[in-house]
């Protein structure tokens, strides 16, 4: 299994810059996910891995093995990966045996051995049974299986995955979460897999990669990335975050002092004094049961995960909207107090998008 390493990845398109800087170190036998909005940079990024498109400027390694730079090129038939596509990309006058056995016999592997491999791909992906029959008479779940099980044959040490779940509904996207893990677990190959659904990413992946506006944002463990958020960007992507202002008063180690408006608090984070955010999620919240508290008001509510998620407006100028969880549900434009229980403190680099609201701040000690 390959380890990936990226070094200053440029890439434009019709002079519009896709990748800017793009620093990437993987381990062998991780499970990668790219994860970002639409556009910002994803599957460009993933399509260079793959081979499928040349950069501008920068290196990537597969190993000690350089495939790409300004005087290297390697094919994407060289470079030992496996890629699935969002569309599956079948042969539709194939069996399942004929598509999976397809790139063996190109090959040229010997009669007894493909059939050996076949089999015993088909059974690690379930699909012994409907080995006869062709893509049409299968559902998107069981398509998605051949596609992965072409891949896989091959025994590429890196597997390649574009949004291959975007077709699927709800309830098989979750199947194929779980057969993504068992079969990164036992064939011990790398996979990289590009998804705009952080939820997919959180699930599935050892490493993620945030993404925005063709930069990383930031590399870590999914858990990483949810406690100590290092933009404001990543802070609101990831576990649906929020940031609220706050001035950092003074430091120690991972302890920050600030204040948030006229209330002191300290909390986690790695800010130097001065402007910074304080980055919540809603299980940082609840509400208010004494002293040290602000104020907001009731937007909305809904019913999930059988509690009812409050969305709530601080009366902090440039706060986001955050989501509070109760067992019974508030009236829309109520009041309503709020203890901070948790968060991650980071400096202010850079602004979190516009809000809507600006309402004047009241705080109480």
């Amino acid at each position: 299994m390959p380890s990936l390493t990226a070094r200053g990845i440029r890439k434009s398109f019709d002079r519009s810059a896709v990748l800017t800087d793009i620093d990437l170190d993987l381990p062998q036998g991780a499970f990668l996910a790219l994860l970002g909005p639409s556009g910002c940079g994803k599957t460009t990024l993933l399509r260079l891995i793959a081979g499928l498109e040349t950069a501008d400027a920068g290196e990537l390694r597969l190993d000690d093995r350089v495939v790409l730079s300004p005087r290297t090129f390697v094919a994407p038939e060289d470079r030992n990966l496996g890629m699935v596509f969002q569309s599956y990309a079948l042969w539709p006058n194939m069996t399942v045996r004929g598509n999976v056995e397809f790139a063996l016999k190109a090959r040229r592997m010997a009669a007894s051995d493909r059939r050996a491999r076949v089999d015993a791909m088909l059974r690690t992906v379930g699909l012994t049974p409907h080995a006869d029959r062709r893509p049409h008479e299968l559902s998107g779940g069981q398509r998605q299986r051949v596609a992965l099980a072409r891949s896989l044959v091959l025994r590429p040490a890196m597997l390649l995955l574009d949004e291959p779940l975007a077709n699927l509904d709800t309830h098989l996207r979750q199947q194929m979460l779980v057969e993504f893990r068992r079969l990164h677990a036992e064939t011990g190959a790398t996979f990289i897999l590009v998804t705009h659904d952080q939820d997919e990413a959180m699930t599935v992946a050892s490493h993620i990669a945030v993404m925005d506006g063709g930069r990383i944002q930031q590399i870590g463990t999914p858990e990483t990335l949810y406690r100590r958020p290092a933009t404001p960007m990543v802070a609101r992507f990831i576990g649906h975050g929020a940031t609220i202002p706050v001035q950092v008063t003074a430091r120690r180690n991972d302890q920050c002092d600030v204040l948030l408006g006229s209330l002191p608090l300290t909390l986690p984070g790695r800010a130097d004094p001065g402007a910074g955010w304080l980055c919540l999620h809603p299980d940082d919240l609840c509400p208010a049961t004494g002293p040290g508290h602000f104020e907001a008001q009731v937007i909305a509510h809904s019913f999930r995960n059988g509690r009812h998620a409050t969305l709530i407006l601080p009366r902090i100028a440039g706060t986001d909207t955050l989501t509070l969880s109760l067992d019974e549900p508030l009236p829309p434009q109520s009041t309503i107090r709020v203890q901070i229980t948790g968060g991650w403190i980071i400096g202010r680099d850079a602004d979190p998008a516009p809000v809507q609201h600006a309402d004047r701040m009241a705080m109480h000690a």
